[in-house]
């Protein structure tokens, strides 16, 4: 039985891909391995959205060979779609697989096996109009399943190489969804998230078919208790979506809503089709229909041409919108974007000590947020044990995405239990069943 190793760089969507290939791996007969086992062949899901990603790909594929001389390496991705010239050329890489064509991963193989042929099937992505179907039945070791419901997209932020290398906005058939989500519910999965490169676009290019209708029907599923959603656009935000989400029992009332910046005229340069009176209308309707939602966001710290007045808006405006969490990163250039050829670019320092205030101001909302459950009692859906001085500890997380721990002498894991919040530990909350 030949073996087969995988390792994933970048995004959920990468994360998902990869489950999918691994599992029509095994369909065909291979064994799935530890990436630092030796194997036949190695895969590299790889990502492409900064330069600093880059390398790392190039680490990877790399480190591939270096474990076993004779493997067969592939590099598959973001990376392989945008670097194909420099991956065919590398004479350790034997095939080299684009955004499109993961799900025909193992007949491609198994041609480069029996005819030993250098295999490069990267496509222009930016004419490819038709989903490409791929999907899992389990994840491992996981009681969430991310599931893949659209991929590309139009938006075309000026910080941003995605829509070069993913393409246009493609949705997955609803059907497709619906069975998939059906096997996971059979197999135990209760909970669901929603991913996708540009999701608040799915069903744009369908027919009768759009993200609320979906979650509609995921909603009926008999054993899925949650479904969450991953990153959205602002602008999807309409008092008549969340009137409908609203009504939904299962939906998770956690938003993460893409900011970037709190500043309109820094929005303006990264070709963000909002502004901060915009987004703060859309967090207004939530807050209207749900009661303490939880609302994520990320924020890109040091873009080109950033001023100290600038940050200071955006630092006012995350007081302003007081949320529950904030993914901060510091602007890395990307190659081959607008952004990335503007001659304004703000000092590595000045990034770092900008990243260091938002985080601090985010650290003391953040805190106040999580005080706010203290006393009351949660829905808690446990995804992990461990042990803590020989006691069992469960790990899982509320409906609004706020993660709980407890302990119980009952093996709690993939229960959905009511929870009692006793204090806050380590930006979490520790609760009692």
């Amino acid at each position: 039985m030949k073996k087969v190793a995988f390792h994933t760089l970048g995004c959920k969507v990468n994360q998902y891909e990869t489950e999918a290939m691994e599992e029509l791996f095994e369909k065909s007969g291979y064994q799935i391995v530890d990436f630092r086992e030796i194997a036949d062949i190695y895969v590299v899901n790889t990502c492409t959205v900064t330069n600093v990603a880059d390398k790392k790909s190039r680490q990877m594929l790399s480190k591939a060979k270096h474990n076993n001389e004779g493997a067969i390496i592939v590099a598959v991705g973001c990376y392989a779609q945008i670097a194909k010239d420099k991956l065919i050329k590398d004479n350790n890489i034997n095939l080299v697989i684009g955004s499109n064509n993961k799900n025909k991963i193992v007949d491609l193989v198994e041609e480069y096996i029996h005819e030993g042929n250098k295999i490069n099937v990267v496509e222009d992505i930016g004419k490819t109009t038709e989903y490409e179907d791929i999907l899992i039945t389990k994840v491992n070791d996981k009681t969430r399943a991310y599931i893949k419901i659209q991929d590309g997209c139009n938006q075309f932020c000026s910080y941003c190489i995605i829509p070069y290398t993913r393409g246009r906005i493609r949705s997955r058939e609803m059907s497709s969804v619906i069975k998939e989500v059906n096997t996971l519910a059979s197999n135990g999965y209760h909970e669901i998230v929603l991913t996708g490169i540009h999701i608040a676009s799915y069903g744009k290019d369908l027919t009768n078919t759009s993200l609320i209708e979906l979650l509609m029907r995921l909603n009926e599923i008999d054993g899925i208790l949650r479904i969450r959603l991953g990153s959205l656009e602002p602008n999807l935000i309409t008092e008549e979506f969340i009137s409908q989400l609203s009504k939904l029992n299962k939906v998770c009332p956690h938003f993460h809503l893409s900011l970037q910046s709190g500043c309109d005229a820094t929005l303006k340069r990264m070709n963000r089709k909002y502004t901060t009176e915009t987004f703060y209308n859309k967090v207004e309707i939530i807050r209207k229909a749900y009661e303490n939602p939880s609302i994520t966001t990320d924020i890109i710290v040091g873009f080109p041409g950033e001023t100290d007045e600038e940050f200071d808006s955006t630092l006012d405006f995350v007081r302003k919108i007081r949320f529950s969490g904030i993914h901060v990163f510091k602007y890395s250039m990307r190659e081959g974007t607008p952004a990335a050829a503007r001659d304004d670019q703000i000092d590595p320092r000045v990034k770092t000590e900008r990243s260091h205030t938002l985080t601090n101001v985010q650290s003391k909302i953040r805190e106040e947020f999580l005080n706010s459950f203290i006393n009351k009692e949660v829905e808690v859906l446990f995804e992990e044990e461990s042990m803590i001085d020989e006691k069992k500890c469960y790990y899982g997380f509320t409906d609004n995405y706020i993660k709980v721990k407890v302990f119980s002498d009952n093996n709690i894991r993939n229960l959905q239990l009511s929870t009692k919040i006793i204090k806050i530990q380590n930006d979490n909350l520790v609760g009692s069943i």
